[in-house]
C-alpha cells in the first residue's frame, strides 16, 4: 500500500488496516498508523480515531464471530482455552487487553462465544485500543 496517499484515501486504507489487523488475519495496525503520522497530511487526533474505529470494528467481527461457534455451555471446552478462562475470571475488563498480540483476538472470540453484552463488549474493546493507539502517539 502506497501510504503516501493523503486524504479520503489515506483515512480508507488506515481504517482497514485497522480492521484486518484486529481479526485473526495477521496485520500491522500500528505500522500502518505511524505511516500515516509520518505523512502528516492528516490531524493526528483524526488518525488516531480511524485507526481505533476500524480495530474496535474489527473486535467486533471476531466478537460476533465467537457468537456463531455453537457449544458455550460446555465446561469441557471452556476449561482449555486461556481466552476464557481471562474473560470468566476478569470479565469485560479482560477486553482491555483486546489489543494485546496473540491473546486480544481471542479475548474478543471468546466474548462472544460466551455471550456477553455486545455493547460493553465494544465500550471495553474501543477503550483498550484507543489507549494503545494514543500512547504510541506519544512516544512517536
Amino acid at each position: 500500500m502506497d501510504w503516501s496517499w493523503s486524504g479520503e484515501a489515506l483515512l480508507w486504507g488506515l481504517f482497514f488496516t485497522g480492521l484486518l489487523s484486529a481479526t485473526l488475519l495477521p496485520g500491522g495496525s500500528e505500522a500502518g498508523l505511524l505511516a500515516a503520522l509520518s505523512a502528516q497530511s492528516q490531524p493526528v487526533w483524526l488518525l488516531v480515531t480511524v485507526v481505533t474505529a476500524g480495530n474496535t470494528v474489527g473486535g467486533m467481527v471476531s466478537y460476533y464471530l465467537g457468537r456463531c461457534l455453537p457449544d458455550k455451555t460446555s465446561e469441557e471446552n471452556q476449561s482449555h482455552t486461556k481466552a476464557v478462562a481471562w474473560i470468566k475470571k476478569f470479565g469485560y475488563w479482560s477486553l482491555l487487553l483486546s489489543w494485546v498480540p496473540v491473546v486480544g483476538d481471542p479475548l474478543c472470540l471468546a466474548a462472544g462465544w460466551l455471550r456477553m453484552r455486545a455493547g460493553l463488549c465494544a465500550l471495553f474493546i474501543l477503550i483498550g485500543k484507543a489507549v494503545r493507539y494514543v500512547i504510541l502517539v506519544l512516544l512517536f
